[in-house]
């Protein structure tokens, strides 16, 4: 125990904070319920890759030195995917190649969510979220532009803080759900 109070803070508790927050975010029962996100594996992951998403737009502005922030948490999302691949019995041969697959698609979102934020046309991040979230079923395009309403929301908070908040472990995001809006989620 006083063992502790000697080792050298190589960040790791911090890291795990962040990404602690990221994934406690993306289980907000709102994203279920009011957004229609899928509650299953599927709708997990694309929750969590969403909020990955806020914390690597908000400091992608930043220097190469506060970036690696945002690459120590990309890969403590990694270990958390590899383990969970794991847990959910997938062979120890399968593992890399559905890891291969969760890259790809982390990195996909991050094009797709980035671009239509940027010069992408009026829609785009409507069309991103009702693609990547709800499979392009457009019964869900309410829903989907809730959602990039939040992300938007999400992305000007975050905009506000300093980069001190988000290395001390911090993830501060607005509510799921906007109290202005008074819209049901439901299709």
């Amino acid at each position: 125990m006083i063992l502790r109070f000697f080792r050298r803070n190589d960040g790791r508790e911090t890291i795990q904070r962040l990404y602690g927050a990221i994934v406690a975010q993306s289980r907000e029962p709102a994203f279920y319920t009011e957004y229609g996100v899928p509650d299953s594996i599927a709708g997990r992951f694309e929750m969590i890759l969403l909020h990955c998403f806020l914390l690597f737009h908000r400091l992608k502005g930043e220097s190469e030195e506060r970036r690696a922030l945002g690459q120590r948490v990309f890969d403590a999302f990694c270990i958390d995917m590899d383990a969970n691949l794991r847990e959910m019995g997938v062979g120890d041969l399968t593992v890399p190649k559905k890891m291969k697959k969760v890259a790809e698609a982390f990195y996909g979102r991050v094009a797709a969510y980035d671009g239509a934020l940027g010069e992408a046309g009026p829609g785009a991040l409507e069309e991103a979220v009702l693609r990547n979230v709800y499979q392009s079923d457009a019964a869900f395009a309410p829903q989907a532009a809730r959602l990039a309403d939040f992300i938007r929301r999400a992305v000007a908070a975050l905009a506000t803080l300093p980069f001190e908040t988000f290395a001390g472990g911090d993830f501060p995001l607005p509510p799921a759900v906007d109290p202005q809006s008074k819209e049901l989620a439901t299709p």
